[in-house]
């Protein structure tokens, strides 16, 4: 499924650079951020980031010069748990519950179209409005459920950090990002523009990282550090079984 691997590659892979440190400082709630560098920022933001038990990812943008525009929204944790959806535009939507050992996905008419061209709108006619479930480790939902753990995520942002090269980064004056004060800190490289704000009041986690560059424009919006993922689960009666559905050779991702 290319738009969950875009979320999280943009999500991450913006993360990782804007957030480029070798090591880092323990993230304290205490920090006064108008008295550190963009530096110290930024390893006080990566820092809190990483350490955040479950938060919520709103990503947006265009990739690969194609101008299709994808969105994804999650709550997920560090258990692996998550819920919430992404919307490939007029590739079509999934909606997505993770809890434990089980996956739920609803995707719309229009996914089935373009990801199973030969028999998808027959599926999306079974299922007629319900959710297919799964367990969590189908090889056949990998994508989806990989992009569902908060450690995979934090995995990205870790191996990425270390082979980014340490750039110039520039502080800027104090703003709001969705209410909240911010302090934006920014890359510029190779064409390329990188901004992450972070927090300027509690714990310094980053609450917006955007990337421009001549192929991709990405926004990363973050939100609801430490609270939980909700726990709601489909019905039975509104789920239909993965395999019942699919076969053992259809992959929808």
């Amino acid at each position: 499924m290319s738009g969950h691997r875009w979320a999280a590659r943009t999500a991450a892979g913006a993360a990782a650079v804007a957030l480029t440190v070798t090591g880092g400082t323990l993230a304290r709630a205490d920090d006064d951020l108008d008295g550190l560098s963009a530096q110290e920022i930024v390893e006080r933001s990566r820092d809190a980031l990483l350490n955040a038990d479950s938060l919520h990812l709103s990503a947006r943008g265009t990739v690969d010069g194609s101008g299709r525009a994808m969105s994804l929204d999650l709550t997920l944790d560090r258990a692996g748990n998550c819920a919430g959806g992404v919307d490939q535009g007029e590739d079509g939507s999934v909606e997505i519950v993770k809890r434990g050992d089980d996956v739920w996905l609803k995707p719309d008419a229009a996914f089935w179209k373009e990801h199973v061209p030969v028999g998808g709108s027959t599926f999306h006619a079974i299922l007629d409005g319900r959710y297919m479930k799964a367990a969590a480790d189908d090889p056949r939902l990998m994508g989806v459920t990989d992009a569902c753990d908060l450690d995979t995520f934090r995995k990205l942002i870790e191996d990425n950090a270390g082979a980014a090269e340490r750039g110039t980064l520039t502080k800027g004056k104090e703003t709001r990002v969705n209410g909240v004060p911010a302090v934006p800190v920014t890359r510029v490289e190779g064409g390329e523009r990188l901004t992450v704000h972070v927090a300027a009041e509690g714990t310094p986690y980053p609450v917006r990282i955007t990337v421009r560059n001549a192929e991709e424009r990405g926004t990363v919006d973050f939100s609801g550090f430490d609270r939980p993922v909700p726990s709601a689960t489909p019905p039975p009666d509104e789920t239909v079984d993965v395999t019942a559905l699919l076969g053992r050779s259809v992959s929808p991702v």
